[in-house]
C-alpha cells in the first residue's frame, strides 16, 4: 500500500461566495457567428437512456460490463455491483458525448472553439459563464471600453463576440495586448476576469500580484522539428522544475533549461522528463499546485514558444516529456483564477462545502458537469496537441477519488475503504474518461497516478473496468527510507522489510518507484543525502578534506539505496533533479517566511562540474545505473525473484532482468565466498559495483574475476555462485553460459 500523502501544499489568499444556478438541458443550438458550433451543456451525471447502444458498448473496446478486473483479483468479487455501476456511469458519459458532441475527439477540442482565436473575419472570443447577465471583451485594443465589444449569449450560457479586422485586413488586437472579460453578475455587480482559456498570462509584481491575460499571436510561431515520443516500456524519469534549474538565486527560464539541463538528462541516461509547475499558478511557492490559468504555460520561465522549443529539443534527444497535471483542485483566486468566475459560487466547482478543499484552501471541480468535463478534457488535449507532451502525471488523485480527500484518513487496505460511500464516483469516472481519451486518441501515451490510497484496479485498463492509469507512484518507498534513516541504526535494518516494501505492489498494476521526489526535497523534510550526511555536506564533500566516516557511510548508502530501489522497486524509476548527485540543500521557494529568498530555490549543478568535490561520484554512479538499465531493461522485465533476505548478515539478493543483484547493508562485516542461489548456470561477471573507486568506493571488488556457478540447489534455486561482498557494497552480476 502507498505511504502517507503530504497534504500541506502552499495556499493563496482570495476567496468568496456566490449564488445558485439553474440546471440546463442536454443539447444546445449552434452559437451564431463564425467558427464551429458549441454543443451541449448539462449538469449532473449523464442521462440514462435505457436503449442506448453505448450502455452495451457500441465502441467495441468498452463492450463489457466493467467486471473483467475481478478475474485477476477474486477479493474484488464482493464489489461486483460497484464495478458494474461505475462502468455503466462511464459508458453513459461516452454515449452522451457521442450524441451531443459527435464523439470524444470533437468534445475534447474545446480549446479550438473557446477562448481567443484569430479567424479570417477577426478575433473570435467565446466563454462559458452561465451565471452572468452581460459580458464584453475589453483590453488595450479598445481602451477598456465595456461598450465597445459586447458579447451575445446563447440559451446555455456561452458568450461570444468577434473583434473585426481593421480596414487594412490586419488583426485588430495587437500581439502582446492585455485583455480581460467583464461580466455583469446576477446581482448587478460588474466584475473583471481573465479569459478561462487564456494561453498566456503574465505578472508584473512591481504593479500587482494579479496576473493579466496577454493576447499571444507572434508573427512567427515555433515549428517542431521532431515527432512526439512514444514513451519507453522501461521508464527512467527525471522530475524537474524549470524555475529552480539554475545555480543562481533567481527564476530560471525554458531556454536555459533547454541549453543547460536537457543535455545533462540525456547524458545521465534518463528517457523521460517530468515537468512540474508548468500550468500557470499565481503563487510561486505553491510548487505549481495552485493553478490559476489551466491553458497557460507559466510565463515566469518565458513565452509559450520557449516551452515548445524545450519539448521539441527533448524529443530530438530521444526523451519523452510528461506534464504534471493538476485537475484535483484549482486556486482560490477570483481576479485571476476560476473561483466565482461568473459571479456564482459554482461555475466550474461544486457549490458550498463540497466545492472547497479546506486543507489546501482551494476549489474542487464539479466532475459531473458537462462543460466542466469539456474544459478539463480539452485541457489535456491542448497540452498534447499544442506542445507535444507524451504523458501526464496526475497530481492529487487520492484527493479526487474520495469524498474525504484522504484528509486524516488512514488506508488499511480493506477493500470496503475504496468501494463504499467514501468514493466520489463522479471524479473516478472523470479519470476513466481522461485515461480512455488519452489512450484511444494517442496509442502509447502514458498516464501516472499520484495516489496514496492504493486503490485496486487504478492501473488496469478502462476497458476492463479499471480507472485506466498506466502507472502509480510507489509513495510508500521514500517514506520507508526516510523512516529507517530517522529512527533506526544501520544494524537494525530489516532485509525482509525492505524487500517487502519494494515488491509490495498490486499484481498486473505497474508502478513508478523512487527514493525521493520533490516532496522529500521540500523544506520541513530532508533529502536522503541530508539525512545521511547532514552538516558535513558543507565541510567534507571536497576531495581535499578528510573522508570522514559520516561521508563514507553517506555516499555508500546513497548509492545502495538508489540501486536497490531501481532494481527491485517497480516497473519505472524516477529521481528529482539534483538528488541523483546528493544535492546538499532542501528546496524552499521565496516566501514571506524566509524573506523572499531564492537561496534554496535553485539546483547547484555547478557542484557536479567541480572536479574537487565528491558530488561527481554520485553523479557518475547514477549515470552508470541508468545506462545499465538501458542495456538490460530490467524495469520492463517480467522475471523477478528475491533469492535471499538474511537479516543477520544484512544481505539481500535477487534476480531481475537476467541479472543477479547482491547487497550487503552490514556496516562492518564483509563476506568472502558468500554463497547465493541462482537460476542460471554458467559464468558470472560483475557489471556494476558500488565499491568502484570511480564512484568513490574502496576498490575491494575485482570486476575482472569470473564467478562460476555450481549445480546444487541453494536458496531454492538450482545453482549457486560464491561472491566477495564487502560491507556497505552492492554488486550486479551478468550471467553468461560457461
Amino acid at each position: 500500500m502507498a505511504g502517507k500523502k503530504r497534504n500541506g501544499k502552499p495556499k493563496t489568499q482570495d476567496s468568496g461566495a456566490g449564488s445558485a444556478q439553474a440546471a440546463s438541458p442536454l443539447k444546445s443550438p449552434a452559437v451564431s457567428g463564425p467558427g464551429s458550433p458549441v454543443q451541449g451543456n448539462f449538469e449532473g451525471p449523464p442521462t440514462k437512456v435505457a436503449n442506448s447502444s453505448y450502455l452495451t458498448g457500441s465502441d467495441p473496446s468498452i463492450s463489457g460490463d466493467g467486471t473483467d478486473v475481478l478475474k485477476t483479483d477474486g477479493y474484488l468479487d464482493d464489489h461486483r455491483d460497484y464495478f458494474g455501476q461505475r462502468f455503466a456511469h462511464f459508458k453513459r458519459w461516452v454515449r452522451d458525448i457521442e450524441v451531443s458532441e459527435g464523439g470524444i475527439d470533437k468534445f475534447s477540442r474545446g480549446y479550438e472553439d473557446f477562448g481567443l482565436h484569430v479567424t479570417a473575419e477577426g478575433v473570435r472570443y467565446r466563454e462559458w459563464a452561465p451565471g452572468a447577465r452581460e459580458a464584453s471583451l475589453v483590453g488595450d485594443f479598445n481602451k477598456w471600453d465595456v461598450a465597445a465589444n459586447p458579447m451575445t449569449r446563447n440559451a446555455f450560457g456561452v458568450w461570444e463576440t468577434v473583434v473585426p479586422n481593421t480596414a487594412a485586413g490586419e488583426v485588430a488586437i495587437p500581439h502582446g495586448s492585455h485583455i480581460k472579460v467583464t461580466f455583469v453578475t446576477a446581482s448587478g455587480e460588474r466584475v473583471y476576469r481573465l479569459p478561462a482559456w487564456s494561453t498566456y498570462v503574465t505578472q508584473d509584481l512591481s504593479k500587482s500580484p494579479v496576473y493579466e491575460t496577454v493576447f499571444y499571436n507572434p508573427p512567427h510561431r515555433y515549428q517542431a522539428k521532431h515527432k512526439r515520443q512514444t514513451p519507453a516500456a522501461d521508464l527512467r524519469i527525471y522530475e524537474a522544475h524549470v524555475g529552480i534549474s539554475s545555480p543562481e538565486g533567481r527564476v530560471a527560464t525554458y531556454k536555459e533549461f533547454t541549453r543547460d539541463v536537457l543535455p545533462m538528462v540525456a547524458d545521465l541516461g534518463y528517457n523521460a522528463l517530468q515537468l512540474m509547475a508548468v500550468m500557470e499558478h499565481a503563487y510561486y511557492a505553491s510548487f505549481g499546485y495552485q493553478v490559476t490559468s489551466f491553458f497557460a504555460p507559466s510565463s515566469r520561465y518565458g513565452e509559450p514558444d520557449d516551452l515548445r522549443e524545450l519539448i521539441d529539443t527533448a524529443h530530438g534527444l530521444g526523451i519523452a516529456v510528461f506534464l504534471d497535471v493538476v485537475h484535483s483542485h484549482a486556486c482560490n483566486n477570483v481576479e485571476d483564477g476560476l473561483n466565482q468566475y461568473d459571479g456564482t459560487d459554482h461555475c466550474y466547482f461544486h457549490e458550498g462545502g463540497r466545492g472547497r478543499h479546506e486543507l489546501w484552501n482551494s476549489r474542487l471541480f464539479n466532475y459531473g458537469h458537462h462543460e466542466v468535463t469539456r474544459f478539463l478534457l480539452s485541457n489535456l488535449r491542448y497540452w498534447i496537441e499544442e506542445f507535444g507532451f507524451d504523458g501526464f502525471r496526475f497530481d492529487g488523485v487520492t484527493s479526487m477519488m474520495y469524498k474525504h480527500h484522504g484528509i486524516a484518513y488512514g488506508f488499511s487496505g480493506d477493500y470496503r475503504e475504496y468501494f463504499t460511500g467514501n468514493t466520489d464516483e463522479e471524479a473516478v469516472v472523470y479519470l476513466m474518461l481522461a485515461n480512455y481519451m488519452c489512450h484511444k486518441l494517442y496509442p502509447g501515451f502514458v498516464t501516472i497516478a499520484e495516489d496514496v490510497s492504493g486503490m485496486p484496479a487504478l492501473c488496469r485498463p478502462v476497458q476492463e473496468g479499471g480507472v485506466g492509469f498506466d502507472y502509480r507512484l510507489t509513495m510508500s518507498v521514500p517514506d520507508m527510507w526516510i523512516k529507517m534513516l530517522k529512527e533506526q541504526r544501520d544494524e537494525d535494518w530489516d532485509m525482509a522489510h525492505i524487500a517487502h516494501q519494494l515488491t509490495n505492489r498490486r499484481y498486473q498494476e505497474r508502478a513508478i518507484t523512487y527514493c525521493e521526489s520533490h516532496d522529500q526535497a521540500l523544506v520541513g523534510d530532508k533529502t536522503l543525502a541530508f539525512w545521511l550526511m547532514d552538516s558535513q555536506m558543507y565541510t567534507n564533500m571536497s576531495d581535499l578534506t578528510e573522508l570522514t566516516p559520516t561521508i563514507e557511510r553517506g555516499v555508500a548508502l546513497h548509492k545502495m539505496i538508489r540501486l536497490v530501489t531501481c532494481g527491485l522497486g517497480g516497473e519505472g524509476y524516477m529521481t528529482f533533479e539534483g538528488n541523483e548527485f546528493g544535492h546538499p540543500e532542501w528546496l524552499d521557494f521565496p516566501r514571506e517566511g524566509n524573506g523572499s529568498s531564492f537561496h534554496y530555490a535553485r539546483r547547484q549543478f555547478n557542484l557536479v562540474h567541480d572536479d574537487r568535490l565528491r558530488y561527481k561520484y554520485l553523479y557518475r554512479f547514477d549515470r552508470a545505473m541508468m545506462h545499465l538499465e538501458a542495456q538490460h531493461h530490467w524495469l520492463s522485465a517480467h522475471d523477478q525473484w528475491v533469492t535471499l533476505k538474511h537479516d543477520g548478515d544484512k544481505v539481500l539478493a535477487f534476480e531481475r532482468g537476467g541479472l543477479l543483484w547482491v547487497f550487503n547493508f552490514h556496516p562492518t562485516s564483509s563476506y568472502s565466498d558468500y554463497r547465493v542461489g541462482v537460476a542460471w548456470p554458467g559464468k558470472y561477471t560483475v557489471v556494476l559495483s558500488t565499491d568502484d573507486p570511480w564512484f568513490m568506493g574502496q576498490g575491494r571488488v575485482d570486476t575482472q574475476v569470473a564467478h562460476h556457478s555450481t549445480a546444487m540447489e541453494w536458496n531454492g534455486r538450482p545453482n549457486y555462485v560464491q561472491v566477495y561482498i564487502p560491507a556497505r557494497t552492492a554488486i550486479v552480476l551478468r550471467p553468461s553460459q560457461a
